[in-house]
């Protein structure tokens, strides 16, 4: 099963993360990071993770998911498939990249590009502000949650 594993103060990831469940169909779990822990993710097939990007990195929230969890599950996850959604004011690579060199240590397999969301919030008060997600964005989050669900379901990764 994919396990959804999502961060947001402003309600981007987090709709991203339920785009992508609902179009896993029943195939997926999706918990809050603060929430998760190393048996959560034992227990999955594969991970799809949402965050924003903040001040260029990943959000702190989901870096204390990979905190509490990267040691107790080094060697036990190996080669399991994971993608990634950045919801981001201008640009996301950021926190793409740190998310990529730590899931590099647990040996994961990336099997779908990042989906990368432009948000454009640039000022103080909209990068405040609750998001809401271009229909656009919407679905390619859809999509992706039922390729990997779908593919982990079937064997494919």
């Amino acid at each position: 099963m994919l396990l959804i594993l999502w961060h947001s103060r402003t309600g981007a990831s987090r709709a991203m993360a339920e785009a992508a469940f609902v179009g896993a169909a029943g195939k997926a779990r999706i918990l809050p990071a603060i929430k998760a822990g190393p048996d959560d993710l034992l227990a999955a097939g594969g991970y799809l993770f949402a965050c924003p990007e903040n001040l260029g990195s990943m959000s702190g929230t989901m870096k204390d998911l990979f905190e509490r969890c990267y040691y107790p599950l080094l060697g036990l996850i190996e080669g399991r498939p994971y993608a990634s959604m950045i919801a981001a004011g201008s640009d996301g690579r950021g926190a793409q990249a740190q998310l990529d060199r730590i899931v590099t240590g647990w040996r994961l397999r990336r099997v779908a590009d990042p989906l990368i969301a432009m948000l454009g919030a640039q000022t103080p008060a909209q990068i405040a502000a609750e998001k809401a997600l271009p229909s656009q964005i919407v679905e390619q989050c859809r999509d992706l949650g039922a390729a990997l669900g779908e593919g982990i379901e079937q064997g494919i990764f």
